[in-house]
């Protein structure tokens, strides 16, 4: 399957066609308990509203957004992940990787590990030295981050909160880009 997975980045002009897509992958997401800053019930209207926000911020070079399609160009939304570049004057040699979210039924297929490849490869040619991210502790994710080289720095504990209204621990993770 992961063959005919293309990654791309979705330029501005790109991204009103792209936002009902990203909306119900979302959705889909947080359906399925992903810890991504939101809760349900979340609805794809609700996500459609913070890719349009994102949008905002995607246009004025802040974050830049990558998405896996399923055939390339033009196919379905499997996946994205966003990068944001948008550091003060002192933090301008790092990035931050934000919103990995796949697809509840395209998940294990390595889409996960592609888009943080290519967010990789992207904060380099932006001339990013260092990634930093947060996950909820002990989720997918974090062996994901782990198998890519990212390194724990530490744990917080109660930092968010899951669907069922238990507060969850997040770790916070980096990578030096060497």
């Amino acid at each position: 399957m992961l063959e005919s997975v293309l990654v791309e980045e979705l330029a501005p002009g790109d991204l009103d066609s792209a936002i009902p897509s990203l909306s119900l992958v979302l959705a889909a997401c947080v359906a399925k308990g992903a810890s991504i800053g939101f809760l349900p019930p979340f609805d794809a209207g609700e996500a459609a509203e913070f890719w349009r926000k994102m949008a905002v911020q995607i246009c004025a070079g802040e974050r830049r957004l990558l998405a896996a399609r399923r055939g390339g160009q033009g196919g379905k939304i499997l996946g994205a992940v966003m990068v944001v570049l948008a550091m003060p004057a002192n933090g301008r040699h790092r990035a931050e990787i934000s919103k990995l979210i796949v697809d509840p039924e395209s998940r294990r297929l390595g889409i996960g590990r592609a888009l943080m490849t290519a967010a990789e490869a992207l904060a380099r040619r932006e001339g990013r030295t260092l990634l930093v991210l947060d996950t909820r502790t002990d989720d997918a994710a974090e062996t994901l981050y782990a198998s890519l080289g990212f390194r724990k720095t530490g744990v917080i504990p109660d930092y968010v909160r899951s669907e069922t209204g238990a507060l969850d621990s997040t770790t916070v993770m980096f990578k030096l880009l060497t």
